[in-house]
């Protein structure tokens, strides 16, 4: 009997190709996203920030399922700019859309692997958790946040049989990009470094992996027998975040200045 997933985010970009390619691999594939679903797989209309909807959507597809042995957490989206002149209730959103809408997902579901005794839980971070993108502030804390969070709920979890790890893509071509939230203010005061570094981070976007690849590689870890805390995608992103954790903090944050804040 195939798998039964809900991939969170799945009506764009990630969350959409990793939903087509779990179906493409026998899941039951149900998708959950405040925007209307592609008609590809079962959609229900749920906004991850808001608990209550969540809880509701879990209990649609436990009603019609009788277990959930796979969650994928794609929803999320960017905020840029100066971390000065960035609105705090902006920052709380982005916080609350990654991480927390995560959160909310793990926790309706949690309960339902346990008694179980089994299921997977994967966690899209980003190669901005161990690479902090100046200017991108609040998201990399966002992502930051999801690896942390990852790992230690693994070693939570893993007496039930449950496994949890974070997927770390780098630049991918999604309308992740145009949907971003971007703010210049201040970019006088910083010197037009703002709007520069936001230059640079879009064209490596928009010049980035394919994400059906991302969706491809996300799936095939879901059906892994044994998982690790975090998986970059991309022999490039893999090479980046080995050098970080290789040169001392303060010349490889020093090279991502020159990248993204000169």
């Amino acid at each position: 009997m195939g798998k039964v997933a809900v991939v969170t985010g799945g009506s764009s970009g990630i969350g959409l190709c990793t939903a087509r390619s779990l179906k493409e691999k026998g899941c039951t594939v149900y998708e959950l996203s405040r925007h209307d679903g592609t008609g590809e797989f079962l959609h229900i209309t749920a906004d991850v920030t808001d608990e209550a909807q969540v809880a509701s959507a879990i209990a649609q597809v436990m009603e019609k399922e009788g277990r959930i042995d796979l969650v994928v957490n794609c929803a999320g989206f960017g905020i840029s700019g100066a971390t000065e002149f960035t609105e705090t209730e902006d920052a709380k959103r982005q916080m609350e859309v990654n991480f927390f809408g995560m959160v909310h997902m793990n926790k309706a579901v949690l309960p339902i692997m346990r008694e179980h005794e089994g299921g997977r839980i994967i966690n899209i971070s980003s190669v901005a958790a161990p690479i902090p993108i100046p200017f991108q502030t609040y998201y990399s804390a966002s992502k930051a946040a999801i690896s942390s969070y990852t790992c230690a709920l693994a070693n939570e979890v893993a007496p039930f049989g449950i496994s949890v790890c974070a997927i770390l893509p780098g630049d991918t071509s999604t309308g992740f990009t145009k949907a971003r939230k971007k703010s210049v203010e201040g970019d006088d005061v910083y010197g037009g470094r703002i709007s520069r570094s936001v230059k640079v981070m879009e064209h490596d976007e928009m010049n980035g992996t394919d994400p059906r690849i991302t969706g491809d590689y996300i799936a095939k870890i879901a059906f892994k027998k044994n998982v690790k805390p975090y998986y970059a995608v991309g022999f490039k992103n893999k090479l980046f975040c080995l050098i970080m954790k290789l040169l001392p903090i303060g010349l490889s944050n020093k090279l991502v200045g020159m990248i993204y804040a000169k």
